[in-house]
């Protein structure tokens, strides 16, 4: 079993972290949500609690067991940490090494070797802007590996790159990832 962090951001494409997270826990990995505020708009928490049989973390703050420190405790337990979907907004905090978040501070705590993945969602303007990219490149640089997004209709009504990945491929990719390491 595979400790997996999966970090849900905002964006329309949030609702597929059901999904991913049933998927992932189906195949036996042990699924622990975090998610941003912003993320919280598209999906609730319990949703995702009830999916992963564990307690969504939502606020960097939220201290809920005195003996430890939430943020580096919830690192020290990751094996794979996963950004599905990965905002433009999120992508920058990453690279930027942001944390004021439960998300960037979880990132930022990471132990060296843990394997991290984002999957981008977003409209097709905000990925292909040179900014984005070179977060994007920011973080690959650091050893994130990137489920690129594809080409499709987009809830803004653009068609364009910048649809989440299926849920499938996200999560072959995670099972390749476990398997060749």
């Amino acid at each position: 079993m595979t400790k997996i962090t999966l970090a849900v951001t905002g964006s329309i494409s949030a609702y597929k972290a059901a999904d991913i997270t049933s998927s992932l826990g189906k195949l036996g990995h042990d699924v622990t949500v975090l998610m941003t505020e912003a993320a919280q708009a598209f999906i609730t928490p319990m949703t995702l609690q009830v999916l992963s049989k564990r307690p969504v973390h939502t606020s960097v703050m939220a201290e809920e067991r005195a003996e430890v420190v939430n943020h580096i405790d919830l690192a020290k337990h990751t094996e794979i940490f996963l950004v599905a979907p990965a905002s433009a907004d999120t992508i920058a905090r990453l690279a930027q090494g942001r944390a004021d978040d439960i998300v960037s501070s979880v990132a930022l705590a990471l132990p060296q070797g843990v394997k991290k993945v984002i999957a981008p969602a977003m409209n097709t303007n905000m990925y292909e802007n040179s900014l984005t990219q070179r977060n994007i490149q920011t973080l690959k640089n650091i050893g994130f590996t990137e489920i690129e997004p594809k080409i499709a209709l987009l809830a803004c009504g653009d068609l364009g790159k910048g649809a989440l990945a299926d849920v499938s491929d996200i999560v072959e990719k995670i099972q390749e990832i476990i398997t060749n390491s």
